[in-house]
Formats: structure tokens, C-alpha cells, sequence
């Protein structure tokens, strides 16, 4: 829970609305009652944004960590380049003693001399689930040091955030003589000084921020942020676990199981110490003896041997909140303390209970709100009220606010003349700022940049809604306006397996500052899509790179904006699915696009066939002396075979002799992979992306409209122009060379030279090859219409060059070049370039070998059956 300024809660510790695993919270209608009223407020569409990133970093991951190129990608993104950084993070064993925290020395001095003293004690919490986990903690930690303890949680609706006034007199009357605030009190100076005057010490454990003033309580302090511990981003709960540890109370260490779940509800980071404490306390909470979980996780359906962090957000955390949502949480507490299963049960059973009547309430609330937003229309911050609504949950349903329209919005449950707000916001948008700019409208408010709590007169409430949109449209930009989907990831289809998706479990736990990667996979379809979950949800077929993977999407209605023949980018969390027994990868929908992507910049190929052809019948065909052959293939790698890394750092094949060792590129070899994900993939890495191919016109089809932001040429136009390479940073090989030369080229210069065929590229290739360089046959078509008109020019020249009729497939330009420059060598033709003519020369016989372009053509023929049929071309060869 995060503290506002002037001790508003602002219920910041709801679970997040995005996540869809949230309809699992506990029971509630299926669907709405009515449906939402439609208006002219549409969901903004998000913008796919894929990082650059360091590829080398990312190998050099692989390669030390030994992981998936899938997983380097993630953690280079997100800023863990370094090998013993990632190994850190990913071993999350970061720790701190609880002496780290300054000032928790005179904290526990003063509750020993309280207990040495069998003073009362009592345990100031709070009504979320970290108060009252924390709260339990501390209760635990000093009856087991043998003191007189009690608890007291305000409530939200009577009591408010954090301490009072009014709270420290009641304390005070009873008999309390140290207070040990849990989870607030930070700002509460005024408060603890009165306690003072009352006769009451106090300790201050807490994580909220400390007023803007700067002015602390005066009293001992245990708090990470201002005791200027190594992780200061730690929950309430886990302070007064360090606390507890630092008394030295028997068995304090087995708390990290309530750790790990107030951890988790209070939407602090995932990172640092935080990583350890939730991931520990997950593989305490599994094995947990105490029955208050043990009751908790039944009614939830939370099987013990697969909690993550998504079962503690949205299947236990909800539940032990319901109680301080809508009646008092002491529930929550006594549930945690109790050793006696059978009133766990029972306690556990009226939460469960609760937390639906809490999503009713929360459901009609959010109904209510949208339909009042459609009714405003498009607005830069939404300011909705309502009679009747309940202040305790009116945070979360601003957060579906929030989702739906991607604005900021602060919801306000009024009560007579006055009323109590709860808001969130967009990244990039800071609503307390906000807040202190229209201030003047307010009662009190407090809060942070994402969320905040307000109370306002209700004559107010309108001049306040004008005045924060006029702040918020005066901030927004349209790009903050936009939501953005980042992703973590490139993923090819044959790579969402269950391997890869045990791998990424490496990343748990997920959720703020952490979220579970987000794996894009481009140019797929998504097919075969069935409903679910009475309509609310989907299942589907993601195809991609070959290969077919179960998918399903919540909250859609069972529509997706993608049709099953639209090529699609598509992010994903990917999950092990558990089902009767099974077990088996499943990707989870996030966004989807239809594919828009960058232009192809086309090299070789002037877009006119005839055109291409003059100007490959200009070049000549027969290569100069010493340009091709044997020795050419020595000016690269070689041919690529097993020495070509898989996907790290590797060396890419022999060194040919007197090559210059920096004139190499790092081979990875990805063959069997999806192309669309390789070239991607190559784009975000930055630095310039020629693919290359056996034939251009048949492969600019395939990708034009799935693929972008590259340039495309033949082998052949490498072959010309060699200068090509060291324009470029990547060569991707959509499919293999089809000579030694051609291989040596696509791995020369300094970059990356990524192999990307499968074996039906293979086929491709071989079959393209034998159509260029087996002349006779095209020769003898060609000839035979030649001989028949006399002469030919324009169309029909064009239509006898690319001879595609009758399902045969159309000759490149480069083939039409050839076929004129034997003929016109033997005699049989002449041929005039401009305008472009083809005619008659002579019908006498003569040996095709007595042309040099056909015998040059014959020998490249031989060369490349043989090299297109070695097994090291082969994917895994």
C-alpha cells in the first residue's frame, strides 16, 4: 500500500486490471447483467515498441550463462548486459542483514526494555493485505519473545489511512505503553508527539515516503528508504520482518512466506532483495504448515505446487484484502495467527465470501464509471462520481478506468455533501503533481505520480474535473496518450516450447518492475479461434515459422481484431499450461497488429523485367579471370557447415589463409527458425540488414506485407557487387548460396552473418539453381518461339523471356540474359538493347558448347548441384 501525504489511502495495492488471470479472484457473475453502454470512446490502440539492442551482449549471455538467445534478449533489454549482473538477477540471491537498517538498533533496544518491563504492547498495522501481514508478523515475533501484545487496524470507511489523532488517544486510554506502528506512520509527526505527551514510546516501522517537508516522527525509526538500506524498495511487511529477525524472536524466519504475499500485493519492485525474499517465500508458502494459508490457498484453488507470483496476486492477496475493503481486515490478521485449522476454515470461507461480494460491487462500480465516461466522450483525464459507490473499492475500478481509455481518472464515492476519490494514472503522467495543481479544489490529498487518494466537497467536484483536465491536456502528449507495448523479445514459432517456457520461469518472480517477458512473434496467423469462458475469452492457433502453438485470450469476447488470414505481430506471455494431467506451453495474448511494417529496399531489380534484362545482358555473364572458381571462395568464411555457432559466439569456420581476421563475420547459424523472427530480430539490433536469396520476385511476396525496415538481394547481386557486405552489419541468408563464392560473400566483412534457411528454402534454392543455370531446356523454348516469329519485341518479347505459362515457373531476369547471350553467341540471334528486340540470325546446328556463356553456365550448373547437396546445408547439418 502506498501512503498519500496526508494519510489518504489510495488503494494502490489493488492487483493490476490488465493481468487475466484476475477473473480467478473468486466467484462472480460469469458476464455483465447489461452490457455496457457503447459511446464514442474508443480503446486507444497501443503502439508495438521493440528496443534496439546489443546482439553481441546478448551472445556473449548465452554463451556464459548458458541460456536461449530468447532469454539473453530479455535481460540485455532490460538493462542486464553484463554476464555477472544477469547471473545475479537471475540467481536472485541478493541480501541484507537486518542491521543494514540505521536506527533499527535504538528500535530494538526500546521494545526490549518494553518487554523486560511486561509493558503493553501494541501493533499499529494497516487494513491492506501488507498491514496486516506485517501486522501478524510483528504480533507473532513478540509473543514469542514472551511480551504482552495486541493489534489494532484502523478501519478504511471509519478510521482512514494510517494513525490518528484519535487512534493515539484510545491507545493511550487502554493502557498501551510502546506502539510499533507497521506498514504507516511515517509522516505521522504530529501523532507521535502526542503519543509522547500521552506516556506512550513508539517505534515507526514503515516504507512509505516521508513528508515533502522533510520532518520525521520523533522516535526510533526502522525504514529502508531513510535508513538508507541496499534495497529501499522493500514492502512493510518485509521491514517488519527484518525487524523481527533483528529481536531475535524464535522463529521469525519462517515468515517469508507472508513476505512473499505482501510483497507481491503491495506492487513494490520485483528487483533486488525483493527477488530473493518473494522467490523463498513461494518455496515456504508450498510447504507451509501454517493453517491460515493452508485455508486461504483452498478456498482460492491455489494448488501449492505451482504457486507463482500471479497466484498471490490475484488468487490469495485479493481475498485477505476483501475483508478491509468492505469490513474491518482484523480477519486477515487473526486467520495468519491462528493455529487452529478449524477456525482457518471458517474464517477463510467468510473472506472467500467477501472477496465476491467485493467483485460484485467492484463490477457494477466499474460499469457505472464507463458508461459515464462514454457519455463525456474523449476527454484527457477522467473525474467520475457516483452516489452509492464504495469508497473501499472505487480504486480498482478506476484502474479498469484506466485501462479501458488509457487516460488518467479519479473515481469519487460520494456520501451526502462531501466525497472520498481514489485515482491512477498513465506512465508518464504524474497525478499527484496533478493533484497539487488543482489542490485548492480539495479537502486533503496525497499520494504518488501512479495513484493517488482525495477527499472534496461536492460542490467542488466540478470545477476540480475541469480544472485536472485542463492540467492534463496541457501535460499529455499524443505519444504518452498512446499505450505502448514493449517488447522483451523476438521469438521464432519453433522456439514457444515447453523448454522455453520453463526457461523464462528463471525470470520469477514477475510482476512491477519485473513483468513477465513479453515475447513477440511476427508475421504469424492466428487461426482456428473458438470462444471461451462463456464468450469472455478465446482460444486459438498461433502459426508461425512452421509451426503451430496453443494460445488463448482473456477478456476479448471471443473476437480477435486480427482475422485468421491477416499475417499478424503478435506479443505473448508464454506459460506451462497444466490440464488432466498435462502439461504443455501456451501462449497468452497480449496484442495483436495487423502487420504494417517498413518498406523492403530492392537491390538488383529495377521493378521493369525487360529493363533488368538489358541491363544483365550489358554486364555479360562470363566473370572476369580469377573472379570465380576455387580461389574466390577464400576472400570469406568458407562454406558454412558445423563450425557456424548456433545462435552465440563460436568461430564461424576456418580462416582462409592470408584472410584478414577482422574481414569475418560471426556466424549464427538459425536454420529451421522463422525467417520473419531472424530478420526482426537483425533489425532491432541495429547497424543495417541486406537479406539475401535465391530470387528476389518470389521472395519480396512472401514477405512484402509481413516484413520491413530491410534491403533484399540476390546472392547473384552480391556476388557483382561484394562492396554490398560492408554496407551492412547483418547478411541474413533467407536462403543458402548456392556456390563456395556466393557462401564466402554472405560471411565476409565485419557484423553478423545469420543463417536462416530450412529445408524448404533448400528445395527452393536447388530448384532455382537448376532453372538458371540448366539452360537447355529454356533454350530450346525460347529458340522454338523465336524461330516461329521471325522476331521479337515489347509484350511478346517479354511474355517468350519469362515463359511462366503453363504452371512453369517464370525465368529470372538474370536466366532471360543468358538465354540472349547464347543465343546471340552462336549466331542464332541478334539482339538490339534499345528498344529491346530479339530476332532471327540463322538456323544452322551448332554445339551449345561453343558458347562460352553456356559453357560457363554448365560448369556453375555441376558446381552447384554439389554444393546444394551437402549435408552441411542441411538445418542441424
Amino acid at each position: 500500500m502506498l501512503e498519500p501525504a496526508l494519510q489518504l489511502h489510495p488503494g494502490a495495492s489493488d492487483p493490476p486490471a490488465s493481468d487475466s488471470r484476475a477473473s480467478a479472484a473468486g466467484p462472480g457473475p460469469a458476464r455483465p447483467l447489461v452490457p455496457v453502454p457503447a459511446g464514442p470512446v474508443a480503446r486507444p490502440r497501443a503502439r508495438l515498441e521493440l528496443p534496439s539492442y546489443d546482439l553481441r551482449a546478448a551472445l556473449l549471455l548465452e554463451r556464459e550463462l548458458g541460456i536461449s538467445h530468447v532469454l539473453a534478449q530479455a535481460l540485455v533489454r532490460r538493462g542486464l548486459a553484463e554476464p555477472a549482473a544477469a547471473r545475479a538477477f537471475l540467481d536472485a540471491d541478493e541480501a541484507h542483514p537486518p542491521s543494514a537498517l540505521a536506527g533499527i538498533e535504538a528500535a530494538v533496544e526500546l521494545v526490549e526494555r518494553h518487554v523486560r518491563r511486561g509493558s503493553r504492547i501494541t501493533v499499529h498495522g494497516d487494513y491492506d493485505v501488507d498491514g496486516v501481514c506485517a501486522t501478524a508478523i510483528m504480533v507473532r515475533a513478540l509473543r514469542a519473545l514472551g511480551a504482552e501484545v495486541d493489534w489494532f487496524l484502523p478501519g478504511r470507511i471509519d478510521d482512514g489511512y494510517g494513525l490518528s489523532a484519535d487512534t493515539v488517544r484510545r491507545l493511550a486510554g487502554r493502557g498501551t505503553r510502546l506502539l510499533i506502528t507497521v506498514d504507516c506512520a511515517i509522516t505521522a509527526v504530529d501523532e507521535v508527539e502526542q503519543a509522547g505527551r500521552l506516556g506512550m514510546d513508539v517505534v515507526v516501522s514503515d516504507h512509505h515516503h516521508p513528508r515533502l517537508d522533510g520532518r520525521l516522527p520523533d522516535c526510533p525509526i526502522v525504514h529502508p528508504g531513510v535508513g538508507g538500506y541496499p534495497c529501499p524498495e522493500l514492502c512493510g511487511t518485509a521491514v517488519a520482518y527484518k525487524l523481527a529477525l533483528a529481536l531475535g524472536a524464535p522463529g521469525a524466519e519462517d515468515d517469508l512466506e507472508l513476505v512473499a504475499l505482501a510483497t507481491v500485493a503491495d506492487l513494490v519492485p520485483l528487483r533486488g532483495e525483493n527477488r530473493r525474499l518473494v522467490r523463498q517465500g513461494l518455496a515456504a508458502l508450498a510447504g507451509t504448515g501454517r493453517p491460515g494459508l493452508r485455508a486461504l490457498m483452498a478456498v482460492a484453488r491455489a494448488d501449492p505446487s505451482a504457486l507463482d507470483a500471479a497466484t498471490l496476486a490475484f488468487r490469495l492477496a485479493p481475498r485477505l484484502n476483501a475483508a478491509g475493503r468492505l469490513r474491518r481486515a482484523d480477519a486477515g490478521v487473526e486467520l495468519l495467527l491462528t493455529p487452529d485449522p478449524a477456525r482457518a476454515r471458517e474464517i477463510a470461507l467468510e473472506l472467500d465470501r467477501l472477496n465476491g461480494e467485493r467483485r460484485l460491487v467492484e463490477q457494477r462500480i466499474a460499469w457505472e464509471a464507463e458508461a459515464r465516461a462514454a457519455e463525456l466522450g474523449e476527454r484527457s483525464a477522467y473525474v467520475l462520481a457516483g452516489d452509492g459507490w464504495h469508497a473501499g473499492v472505487i480504486g480498482i475500478a478506476a484502474s479498469r478506468i484506466v485501462e479501458r481509455f488509457h487516460r488518467p481518472a479519479i473515481l469519487v464515492a460520494l456520501d451526502g455533501e462531501s466525497g472520498t476519490g481514489s485515482g491512477r494514472s498513465i506512465p508518464g503522467f504524474d497525478l499527484l503533481g496533478a493533484l497539487h495543481a488543482t489542490g485548492h479544489r480539495l479537502e486533503r490529498y496525497g499520494g504518488h505520480s501512479a495513484a493517488a487518494g482525495l477527499t472534496i466537497a461536492r460542490g467542488q467536484l466540478e470545477a476540480f474535473a475541469a480544472e485536472l483536465e485542463a492540467h492534463a491536456a496541457s501535460v499529455l502528449t499524443p505519444e504518452l496518450l498512446t499505450p505502448v507495448e514493449r517488447a522483451d523479445a523476438v521469438v521464432s514459432g519453433s522456439e514457444l516450447d515447453l523448454a522455453l517456457a520453463e526457461e523464462l520461469e528463471r525470470l520469477e518472480p514477475t510482476g512491477i518492475g519485473n513483468p513477465a517477458a513479453r515475447l513477440l512473434v511476427p508475421g504469424g496467423r492466428l487461426r482456428d479461434v473458438r470462444a471461451m469462458g462463456e464468450g469472455r475469452h478465446a482460444r486459438f492457433t498461433v502459426c508461425a515459422g512452421g509451426a503451430r502453438t496453443p494460445a488463448v485470450a482473456f477478456g476479448c469476447e471471443g473476437r480477435l481484431e486480427v482475422g485468421p488470414d491477416e499475417p499478424a505481430d503478435a506479443t505473448f506471455r508464454l506459460e506451462r499450461n497444466c490440464f488432466n494431467g498435462a502439461v504443455e506451453p501456451r501462449l497468452v495474448l497480449r496484442r495483436a497488429w495487423r502487420c504494417e511494417p517498413a518498406a523492403i529496399a530492392v537491390l538488383g531489380c529495377s521493378g521493369s523485367y525487360l529493363a533488368d534484362v538489358v541491363e544483365e545482358w550489358r554486364r555479360g555473364v562470363v566473370p572476369a579471370a580469377g573472379t570465380s572458381g576455387p580461389q574466390a571462395a577464400k576472400r570469406g568464411l568458407g562454406v558454412p557447415g558445423p563450425q557456424a555457432a548456433k545462435r552465440g559466439l563460436g568461430a564461424p569456420g576456418p580462416q582462409a589463409a592470408g584472410a584478414d581476421a577482422g574481414d569475418r563475420r560471426t556466424v549464427l547459424d538459425r536454420r529451421g527458425e522463422s525467417p520473419l523472427a531472424v530478420l526482426a530480430d537483425a533489425v532491432a539490433a541495429g547497424g543495417g540488414v541486406l537479406a539475401l536469396c535465391a530470387d528476389v520476385p518470389r521472395r519480396l511476396g512472401g514477405l512484402r506485407g509481413r516484413a520491413g525496415g530491410f534491403s533484399l538481394a540476390a546472392h547473384h547481386e552480391l556476388e557483382r557487387r561484394p562492396e554490398l557486405a560492408a554496407a551492412h552489419s547483418h547478411l541474413v541468408s533467407l536462403d543458402p548460396p548456392s556456390s563456395p563464392l556466393q557462401a564466402s560473400l554472405a560471411g565476409s566483412g565485419s557484423g553478423f552473418a545469420h543463417l536462416a534457411w530450412g529445408e524448404a528454402e533448400l528445395r527452393f534454392a536447388q530448384d532455382m539453381h537448376e532453372l538458371e543455370y540448366g539452360l537447355r531446356a529454356s533454350l530450346v523454348a525460347l529458340f522454338r518461339g523465336l524461330r516461329l516469329h521471325g522476331q521479337l519485341a515489347g509484350e511478346e518479347l517479354e511474355a517468350a523471356l519469362r515463359d511462366g505459362r503453363d504452371g512453369r515457373p517464370v525465368r529470372p531476369a538474370r536466366l532471360a540474359a543468358r538465354l540472349i547471350a547464347v543465343l546471340t553467341e552462336l549466331g542464332l540471334a541478334r539482339f538490339d538493347a534499345s528498344p529491346p528486340r530479339l530476332a532471327m540470325a540463322g538456323e544452322a546446328p551448332t554445339a551449345l558448347e561453343r558458347s562460352a556463356t553456356y559453357r560457363f553456365c554448365a560448369q556453375r550448373h555441376e558446381e552447384g548441384r554439389r554444393y546444394l547437396s551437402s549435408p552441411s546445408l542441411l538445418p542441424g547439418g
